[in-house]
């Protein structure tokens, strides 16, 4: 990262770069703003994004983010065309800071709820057909009730939503797994959706009679990329019903897949999570596949394991478990 010049207030014998990493001086660079600084540029990889957050300068946030580099010794960012990336000693710097900086954004919450204000931030990790499907109308209805905690929502492949669960990166995550649950994952809720294919009420196999792979693989078919988890799950069947494999579209995306099957050309194999609209509206129509032995998509509401919610993730926590239970998940066993 391109330095500027220190502040005059860090005087050159403040950061000699033998001992740069002494214990003395980080803590006295652990009591400057310069560390809130980082951790923001740090969580959105924009100096511009960190001084929105901060409502500061971004020539503030370089200069403190500079002289945070200046007295460890050490490069904390990359430069990536127009973004930031962290370099080595950023990750590591964020990865405790992060530790840091949770409980005390517990005790601010705690602050709060003696003044009644309930405040605080989630982090929310969930894969794209739950993006599209119930989560909008989950978090409006907590956002109603709690207008003044921070959501933050990311899209992800499952075994991502699983990864950050583990590591504690965020709080709530809305997936598919496994039967067994993932290890340092806790599992609040979890429902069997049936697989099955989506197309238009006009496709060739619209009207066919207990619909297996083996009847879709005969015609144009498009099916998950590997990382996302329905394509593990029918991987098998795709290859009993034809070990070579004709020609499919393989889309990394839950979206994409349903404009597929709009198209009319082609059937898609997933859940009827994320296509409610299409299929209540009558524009698709979802056909459960009947192949022996192929197993449910496993849905999720997950937190890590151990260590307890802060105040805002465990009041997101519990209203999604309460709205949960009270919709029909599309296409539940």
């Amino acid at each position: 990262m391109s330095h500027v010049d220190a502040p005059a207030e860090l005087e050159d014998e403040d950061r000699p770069r033998k001992d740069a990493l002494s214990p003395a001086l980080l803590a006295r660079v652990f009591h400057q703003p310069a560390l809130i600084y980082f951790n923001a540029a740090a969580e959105h990889l924009s100096i511009r994004e960190a001084a929105r957050r901060l409502n500061v300068a971004s020539s503030a946030v370089s200069r403190q983010i500079s002289q945070l580099e200046d007295a460890l010794g050490l490069e904390l960012f990359e430069r990536e065309a127009r973004r930031l990336k962290l370099a080595p000693a950023g990750e590591i710097l964020f990865r405790h800071t992060r530790r840091i900086a949770a409980p005390l954004e517990s005790a601010v919450a705690e602050l709060d709820m003696l003044r009644g204000l309930r405040t605080g931030r989630v982090r929310i990790a969930t894969i794209e057909s739950v993006g599209l499907s119930f989560l909008p109308l989950l978090i409006a209805e907590f956002g109603r009730r709690h207008p003044r905690i921070h959501l933050d929502v990311a899209v992800l492949p499952a075994a991502e939503v699983i990864s950050r669960l583990a590591a504690g990166e965020v709080d709530v995550g809305f997936g598919f797994i496994a039967v067994a649950p993932p290890a340092r994952i806790d599992v609040a809720l979890r429902r069997d959706v049936r697989i099955g294919a989506l197309m238009r009420p006009d496709h060739p196999l619209a009207d066919t009679p207990h619909l297996t792979i083996a009847d879709c693989v005969s015609h144009p078919l498009a099916v998950a990329k590997p990382e996302i988890s329905i394509r593990s799950v029918i991987e098998p069947f795709l290859l009993r019903a034809a070990p070579s494999l004709p020609p499919l579209v393989e889309a990394d995306s839950i979206r994409m897949l349903v404009e597929l099957a709009r198209s009319g050309r082609y059937a898609s194999v997933m859940t009827p999570i994320g296509a409610q609209s299409e299929i209540a509206s009558g524009a698709l129509r979802f056909r459960r596949l009947e192949d022996p032995g192929l197993p449910s998509n496993r849905f999720a509401l997950m937190t890590g394991a151990g260590g307890g919610l802060r105040f805002a993730p465990a009041a997101f926590f519990e209203h999604a478990k309460h709205f949960l239970s009270t919709i029909e998940l599309p296409g539940a066993v």
